[in-house]
């Protein structure tokens, strides 16, 4: 995951059932480069949930996959599910609107999600 323009909170959720990490989330601020000029990516593995807020007015970002788009194995967790309690920096909007996508406000909720297998 890397940013080509603006600013993101990138989250990352352990989905493995049999991880001691299981529904655990890690948050990262990512822009294109540091304030030192260094390329910022995250990479982020099979098994975890994967979301992200603009920051900026705008932002651009590139994804690379270990494999291609299956639209039929996509699966939503709301973004705000109070069992993640994922620490979303809201108040770094600015008191601009937050927007959230049809597919991601009918999410479901982490206790009722279809999670990857236990392997």
């Amino acid at each position: 995951m890397r940013v080509l323009s603006g600013h993101i909170w990138d989250v990352a959720v352990d989905l493995r059932p049999n991880s001691p990490d299981f529904g655990k989330w890690a948050g990262f601020h990512l822009k294109p480069l540091t304030s030192t000029g260094e390329l910022q990516m995250l990479w982020i593995p099979e098994g975890f949930a994967h979301g992200f807020l603009v920051l900026s007015e705008s932002a651009e970002v590139l994804y690379k996959t270990t494999n291609p788009y299956y639209p039929e194995g996509e699966r939503t967790i709301l973004w705000n599910d109070p069992t993640l309690n994922i620490g979303w920096p809201l108040d770094a909007l600015h008191g601009s609107a937050l927007i959230v996508s049809t597919k991601d406000a009918q999410g479901s909720s982490f206790a009722t999600a279809e999670l990857p297998p236990a392997e």
